[in-house]
């Protein structure tokens, strides 16, 4: 899976028209002339030759107004959001909230369904329990088989109540549409809130054994891959456990355990500057000296001399 690395901002003109922002990224409005009845919603096809904004090149960056979920049902596909690509599979499901910045890849290989929806559609109340606006969750959402078919399930409602436009007047037709997707949405956000929790779990537990495995490795081992590979990881995702816990990066918080060490040996022992090296993982003086001075702004020989 490609990760996210780079949070992009968003927004739109303060009245939230259509418009270029100051970056130079265009903003596209909820399309309301696609919509059926010109309701504040849409949900149908994803597939080769669906219309998503009229005359508009949407494989070029470009923010949104509106919310997009796609459901797909072939992959993978490759997806930007907010300057990360994600690589998404047969299952899953893309959350783009209002102001984000995005690009499509290729828009033949989009396949499954798509629903998109008008801020202000939803009374507030339902928009607070659903959390459609929370950005610190992340666009990429992976049920479970259980959690799939209740997600395919409400679409399919949610898409026959949106296509039938004879059965009742138009103000109910809306008021049913309403309820369908705030049923859709409860079931999206408990997906999406939960995948946070197991994400924040997941990176605790790799950040444990990440900070074990160095505590017991660091005087000779300062290689990120080389503990990624121990432990089981990629590094990409060992990047963000650590980054999670402690907000700096693997290699600077094996540099920083390797400084402390050095550091308690040149306080507390009367070794020679080249066996502190050594004892920390650099076989030459030359490179632990250059090593130290770039972390502490002295020299181990000032370090060691201010001490006393």
């Amino acid at each position: 899976m490609a990760d996210r690395s780079t949070q992009g901002g968003g927004g739109r003109d303060g009245d939230g028209r259509d418009g270029d922002v100051g970056d130079g990224i265009r903003t596209f409005p909820f399309p309301v002339d696609l919509s059926v009845c010109g309701v504040g919603m849409q949900v149908g096809p994803m597939e080769p030759g669906r219309t998503w904004h009229t005359n508009e090149a949407i494989e070029r960056v470009h923010r949104i107004d509106f919310h997009v979920v796609m459901l797909f049902r072939d992959g993978p596909v490759r997806h930007m959001v907010d300057f990360t690509e994600y690589e998404v599979s047969a299952g899953e499901l893309l959350w783009i909230r209002p102001g984000q910045v995005h690009r499509f890849s290729s828009t033949e290989a989009y396949r499954g369904t798509v629903l998109i929806m008008q801020p202000g559609f939803l009374p507030r109340a339902t928009v607070e329990s659903t959390g459609l606006y929370r950005y610190d969750l992340a666009p990429l959402l992976r049920p479970d088989p259980a959690q799939l078919a209740g997600l395919r399930a409400g679409l399919a409602q949610l898409e026959r109540e949106y296509v039938d436009t004879a059965t009742l007047p138009l103000t109910l037709h809306t008021s049913v549409l309403r309820h369908s997707l705030t049923a859709f949405l409860m079931r999206l956000a408990h997906l999406a809130a939960s995948s946070a929790d197991a994400a924040r779990d997941q990176a605790d537990t790799t950040f444990t054994r990440f900070r074990e495995a160095v505590e017991k490795g660091f005087a000779t081992n300062h290689s990120v891959s080389a503990y990624a590979d121990t432990l089981g990881y990629s590094r990409r995702t060992l990047v963000r456990a650590v980054r999670a816990a402690t907000g700096e990066t693997p290699k600077g918080f094996i540099d920083k355990r390797v400084v402390l060490e050095a550091k308690r040996l040149l306080a507390h022992t009367d070794m020679p500057i080249g066996r502190v090296g050594v004892s920390v993982g650099f076989p030459d003086a030359a490179n632990f000296t250059k090593f130290f001075h770039q972390h502490t702004g002295v020299a181990p020989v000032a370090f060691r001399a201010e001490l006393h």
